[in-house]
């Protein structure tokens, strides 16, 4: 009982480690990584080679799943190079399973103390991540040392290795547990060294040895497809295909025995030979399939269609992966991608409202009471997807960044409840011909800062700020014009309704209300550059620009709104 419980802490010790290299490597170039096979997915031959070296990094090609399935779901990319990405991505796997089996017993106690020196040193730089995946790597080569050790008393114990036999007796049955046992621990790779080093103390036959490999690389494609569940169907795709491609290895286990009859003759170890197989395996597998990506494509396509309402409906958060919760970096551009969305619903509430002020009130009002609706449900998710998201792991361009994304959540929160009492104001009270010219000029001035508002958050452009606030300026002196404008008429017009002239007036004052809530985003890109340019002497050509930016903070400053969502 004691053998086994030594096994079983080597096996969770084994899986800890490749856990922590892939948290870590994603931590720290994550944003990279994201890029590179964005970049690379043109062509299936370069996405095949950025998908191996992607798992080739993280240890997981569940994680380059992930990335490939949320750049399907998202309109990045085509589903025939990711198909190729993820061939790439079992190549990557055994390359790793070969070079982490080799003898580096010297490697595992310097990756230990270097990786918790430099950890505890700088936890929150990326020289301390580089620690942790320091660690990663040391905890595994420890893994398959501490596995080897208690796996001896197993060759000795008759029970054990009958148990051993009973379960791995059939290739078949052998492939189901190494499946069930790769999504239990949420690694292939841990499998598979598992697989060869018990092979190599001799509880596992070379054909039973194959049958588990060969299940681990199926697990590792049931476990995509099922966290693709939250991507659209695009999305889900890549993981379907995945799964086809590592389905079609049980083509192998009818050669089994000519197989092994002719690996025995070679002069290799029997763990050589397993890690050998699952090299020469996926290897051979993937790059056979690999012109078969196009016509895969089209057969995912076919069976998992895209419903209309994921063509329109907005009600659901679509970018929100909690499979990226652990990786900082892509969390947040999720959650960027999200909020963009409510400034897209609050866009179009914009539109529905010039409607209902030219006097289509009833089907522009429904519109805009139901897309407040959805906007309530994607803010509400947003904020619960950053909630998860611990804080005191992030880096501090990482903790700025959330701070970002909240504030502008929540001013697009409070835009859409603006919007919604507008119209309800609008339907219950008439609007002049006058008032509906004036309303409709500022309303498209509006509906230009809101746009260029949300360029700025996603761009962090110095530039796109400073016209964004010239903007606002222009936007408050026309709104105050406009308002002098209605008193003069008010004025010259004594049968006009008060009633009418108040309504018109606050009109006025909620869209000045929203142009502040629209140009908040200028104000994080300034003050982070102004934080930058303190001595302006020192930076030739920059003085005249760093005048301007203290000019346009100062003048601002006394109408910014408090805390990102009152009115300027």
């Amino acid at each position: 009982m004691l053998t086994l419980l030594h096994l079983l802490s080597a096996i969770a010790l084994l899986v800890w480690g490749t856990h922590i290299v892939r948290t870590g490597i994603l931590r720290v170039y994550g944003l990279q990584l994201r890029q590179l096979l964005s970049h690379s997915m043109r062509r299936p031959s370069l996405a095949f080679l950025s998908g191996m070296g992607v798992t080739a990094l993280v240890q997981s090609s569940n994680a380059t799943a992930m990335l490939a399935s949320a750049f399907v779901a998202e309109g990045l990319m085509a589903l025939t190079p990711a198909l190729a990405a993820m061939l790439g991505a079992d190549v990557g796997t055994a390359v790793m399973a070969r070079v982490l089996t080799l003898d580096l017993s010297w490697l595992s106690p310097l990756l230990l103390l270097c990786g918790v020196s430099l950890f505890l040193a700088q936890k929150r730089n990326r020289a301390g991540q580089l620690g942790r995946v320091a660690i990663g790597l040391g905890l595994i080569m420890l893994a398959l040392e501490l596995i080897v050790v208690a796996s001896e008393p197993i060759t000795h114990a008759q029970g054990l290795g009958l148990l051993f036999a009973s379960l791995t007796g059939d290739p078949l049955l052998a492939a189901v547990i190494g499946a069930l046992f790769a999504m239990l621990t949420y690694s292939s790779l841990a499998t598979v060294l598992l697989t060869a080093t018990l092979a190599g103390a001799g509880p596992i036959d070379l054909p039973q040895a194959i049958g588990l490999v060969i299940g681990a690389n199926i697990g590792s494609g049931m476990l995509a497809y099922l966290n693709s569940s939250l991507h659209a169907a695009a999305g889900r795709r890549v993981a379907l295909g995945n799964l086809l491609y590592k389905l079609l290895g049980l083509l192998v286990l009818p050669l089994l025995d000519p197989l092994t009859a002719w690996m025995r003759t070679l002069p290799l170890s029997l763990q050589d030979q397993v890690i050998g197989f699952h090299l020469a395996y996926n290897s051979l597998r993937c790059l056979l399939l690999l012109p078969s990506v196009a016509p895969m494509a089209h057969l995912c396509t076919r069976l998992l269609p895209e419903r209309m309402t994921e063509r329109n409906g907005t009600a659901q958060p679509r970018y929100l992966d909690p499979e990226a919760l652990p990786t900082p970096t892509l969390a947040l551009a999720n959650a960027v991608r999200e909020t963009l969305r409510i400034g897209d619903l609050v866009e179009q509430m914009l539109g529905h409202l010039q409607d209902v002020l030219l006097g289509h009130r009833a089907e522009a009002g429904r519109e805009i009471r139901r897309l407040e609706d959805e906007l309530d449900r994607l803010y509400g998710a947003v904020k619960l997807y950053l909630a998860k998201l611990p804080r005191q792991s992030l880096g501090d361009a990482e903790d700025r960044r959330w701070a970002e994304i909240i504030e502008l959540a929540v001013n697009l929160r409070q835009a859409g409840y603006i919007l919604a009492k507008m119209q309800h104001r609008a339907e219950r009270r008439s609007v002049t011909r006058p008032d509906q010219e004036e309303l409709t000029e500022l309303h498209g001035e509006l509906l230009a800062n809101l746009r260029l508002g949300l360029s700025v958050f996603l761009s962090g452009d110095s530039r796109s700020a400073r016209q964004l606030l010239r903007q606002k300026r222009r936007f408050r002196a026309l709104e105050r014009h406009l308002a002098h404008a209605h008193v003069d008429r008010l004025h010259r017009q004594p049968l006009h309704s008060a009633e009418v002239g108040s309504a018109h007036l606050e009109l006025l004052e909620d869209m000045k209300r929203l142009n502040s809530l629209f140009c908040c985003s200028a104000y994080v890109v300034l003050e982070a550059e102004a934080q930058n340019t303190d001595y302006p002497d020192e930076r030739p050509g920059h003085g005249r620009q760093d005048d301007e930016l203290r000019r346009l903070l100062i003048d601002d400053a006394a109408n910014r709104p408090a805390g990102g969502s009152a009115a300027g």
